[in-house]
């Protein structure tokens, strides 16, 4: 059974321009991704903004200490740019077809992916300087315009259910 809700022009304003931005920080989660996959079969092979100041050996020098153990990294970064793009591909589903709507459930998914791998994955980048503008700047610009979007879409979400 559906329910057809008419929406005021604010609420429904809220939740285009809220998910929208939600979804372009998706669609920016995924363009991470594809660089991150992408920087593992070139010369770069580290992530994108990682350089000699954060780690002192390249992709030559790896795979001269150990060739398994390149493999094992290059492993890792093929699983992770492939878990950073499936997330961004969940929460712009998850944004288009229910935080669009209006529905609480879905914005709460489309929050609780990107929340719960940022809280794993950033604090790992402190203690060994990790931490670089051109390593984190592109999910530190994905991560406001996300949140500026959840916002704006939250506004609009808790609107029309106060009816």
């Amino acid at each position: 059974m559906t329910t057809d809700r008419t929406m005021p022009g604010a609420v429904n304003r809220d939740l285009r321009i809220g998910s929208w931005l939600m979804g372009a920080a998706a669609v920016g989660f995924i363009g991470y991704a594809v660089i991150f996959l992408i920087r593992n079969f070139t010369d770069s092979f580290l992530e994108l903004g990682i350089g000699p100041n954060e780690v002192n050996v390249g992709k030559e020098a790896i795979q001269n200490f150990s060739p398994s153990l390149f493999q094992y990294i290059s492993h890792l970064q093929i699983a992770v740019s492939g878990f950073i793009a499936a997330t961004g591909v969940a929460v712009l589903f998850l944004v288009a077809f229910g935080v669009r709507r209006g529905e609480a459930w879905a914005w709460v998914g489309a929050v609780t992916a990107p929340v719960l791998a940022l809280l794993i994955a950033l604090p790992a980048h402190y203690p060994n300087h990790f931490d670089t503008l051109g390593h984190l700047g592109l999910i530190y610009l994905a991560t406001l315009i996300f949140v500026a979007g959840a916002l704006v879409a939250l506004r609009g979400i808790l609107t029309l259910r106060k009816g």
